[in-house]
């Protein structure tokens, strides 16, 4: 098998302002690609880029996927280790456009095998519940989100943080007043804080039965997380600190962190993630799935890969129900409430809406 040409979309996704610490996102900056194959065969991939986060905008990645598809033609597509590899003899990081050519070989090998990505990768369904994130808003406000949200069936709530820390005490105790003590509540400060900050609103938050707390302090910091993590009486997991298996076996051997966030967007695709995987399973240390803004398509291939890696206890995959304003894609991942699911069709299982494509702007290598 022989990749033939890739197709690049500019695949922006309009949306209702979504805030963080680190800034706010008007419309998911997401870039999707389709690699054809001599066989007939096609996968599909998507990234989101997350500019104040991975450091690649939408035009980044469009930049960089038009060489590696210039790259990747010619070549066997099922030998998905070596295309990483030329992808990463090219260029090293860009790990959110890289996610998107991975997810699409990854598709490749899956539709080959005439297997859903879930069980080619050696999965078996389980029940997945998501949690719902609420981004940043005046403690009052973030309320009224939360009880929103369990009035709709979410027993799972991921609350932003990482702005001023007594607001931010503030926002946790408003929440957890309104939606009383039957639900899961867990804190994300995206690199928000400094260690003095984290150590006290750690403390502070402890009374309200908090799972644990994301990415507290800015990875410059990764040095002070031993300390902070040894001294914290809720729960940390590494975010924006683990891009790869290097930063995982660091982090853990280190004693940084109890729990570990893989996204794809920072792993570079399924390839990495696996990796990362495998050396917090070795370890006892539980996962979760993230994600950025992504569509349906890769929440699919996200899905699939938590299917088959049993250490990935936690998932946080609800941004197609975070406010984008259109649903680009025809079938993949389906939400029952908050629960989710996959099709058995080979493969993700998602395609993008030919109709949407039609607006987007393209390029053929």
């Amino acid at each position: 098998m022989k990749i033939t040409h890739t197709e690049i979309y500019r695949f922006s996704i309009p949306m209702e302002p979504f805030v963080i610490a680190t800034g706010t996102m008007h419309f998911a900056q997401n870039v999707l690609v389709r690699i054809f194959t001599d066989t007939g065969i096609h996968g599909i991939g998507e990234c989101s880029a997350f500019p104040m986060i991975v450091g690649e905008t939408q035009e980044t990645c469009i930049a960089m996927a038009k060489d590696f598809a210039a790259i990747l033609k010619g070549k066997d597509p099922l030998e998905i280790p070596e295309r990483m590899n030329d992808l990463l003899g090219y260029a090293d990081h860009n790990n959110t456009i890289k996610s998107a050519f991975d997810m699409a070989l990854f598709d490749i090998a899956a539709k080959n095998a005439k297997l859903p990505l879930y069980k080619f990768l050696g999965g078996t369904k389980r029940t997945i519940e998501t949690d719902m994130t609420i981004g940043i808003d005046t403690p009052e406000g973030m309320a009224v989100t939360a009880l929103k949200y369990k009035s709709q069936g979410c027993h799972i709530l991921k609350i932003k943080l990482g702005k001023k820390v007594h607001d931010d005490i503030q926002r946790v105790k408003h929440i957890r007043e309104a939606v009383g003590e039957d639900l899961v509540l867990r804190l994300d400060a995206n690199q928000g804080w400094s260690f003095d900050d984290a150590l006290f609103a750690l403390g502070e938050l402890e009374k309200y039965n908090i799972e644990f707390c994301e990415q507290p302090m800015r990875t410059w910091y990764d040095d002070k997380l031993p300390e902070l993590n040894v001294n914290s009486p809720i729960k940390l997991m590494a975010d924006e600190s683990c891009y790869n298996h290097h930063d995982a076996r660091k982090l853990i051997n280190s004693q940084s962190t109890t729990y570990l966030n893989i996204k794809f967007s920072k792993s570079g695709g399924i390839l990495e993630a696996q990796k990362i995987h495998e050396e917090a399973l070795q370890r006892g240390v539980k996962c979760m799935i993230g994600s950025m803004l992504e569509t349906r398509i890769a929440l699919s291939a996200n899905l699939h890969f938590a299917l088959a890696s049993p250490n990935v206890e936690f998932f946080d995959l609800d941004t197609a129900l975070l406010g984008h304003l259109v649903d680009p894609v025809v079938g993949g991942l389906t939400y029952n409430g908050y629960f989710l699911d996959v099709p058995e069709e080979i493969g993700i299982g998602a395609e993008a809406d030919e109709f949407f494509l039609a607006k987007c702007e393209s390029w053929t290598v």
